[in-house]
């Protein structure tokens, strides 16, 4: 049995042996991954920067839609009692704070962007790239309006610019680093299994 219900095999399904077991093991990693990814900040107001995007976009892509977004909701439980969001940071007060609502984000960027490598998007470049910006759209989709509702009385304006234009740059960077790093992870795998 496999949490993996892909229509076609993800990249870590292509190496590893497919079982439970190797499932439990994925979303556990994809969450420490995210977990060490959240320390990589640069402090900023509210939103710090960090990496963590880019590890949930790199963990959906390569676990696929239900690993991935397990592995993200493994991420926002263990915050609840263990310091693994950014900053070292954990509990309630973080996961439904200003800036919670990216979390809650990471969980669905998590399965979509994993769905679209269902469907071989993380073997192509410019997919790979165009898929982490949709994943990038939905963690903002949850985290801005959150951020907005909590740190600024509801001002969507002032949720965009302190929550969402700031990163736009970094995401684009980010994005490129992931659509190197996957499609040539593709070609290696298909180099030495020979397909």
């Amino acid at each position: 049995m496999s949490l993996s219900l892909a229509i076609k095999p993800t990249l870590v399904d292509k190496v590893l042996p497919k079982s439970l077991t190797t499932d439990i093991v994925l979303v556990v990693a994809g969450a420490a991954l995210t977990a060490v990814a959240a320390q990589a900040q640069i402090p900023a107001q509210p939103v710090p920067f960090t990496f963590q995007t880019l590890a949930v976009l790199l963990t959906g892509a390569a676990l696929g839609s239900t690993r991935g977004a397990l592995s993200m909701a493994l991420y926002a439980l263990a915050g609840l009692v263990l310091p693994v969001y950014s900053g070292a940071a954990h509990g309630s007060a973080v996961l439904f704070g200003a800036t919670g609502g990216y979390i809650f984000g990471f969980i669905a960027a998590g399965y979509v962007v994993g769905f679209l490598a269902e469907r071989k998007w993380s073997s192509n470049v410019l997919k790979m790239f165009v898929a982490y910006a949709v994943g990038s759209l939905v963690i903002y989709g949850f985290g801005v309006p959150v951020l907005a509702a909590v740190a600024f009385k509801g001002n969507m304006g002032l949720g965009i610019q302190y929550g969402l234009v700031p990163f736009l740059i970094w995401d684009a960077v980010k994005a490129a680093v992931a659509a190197g790093l996957l499609p040539s992870a593709w070609a290696l795998v298909r180099k030495v299994k020979g397909n």
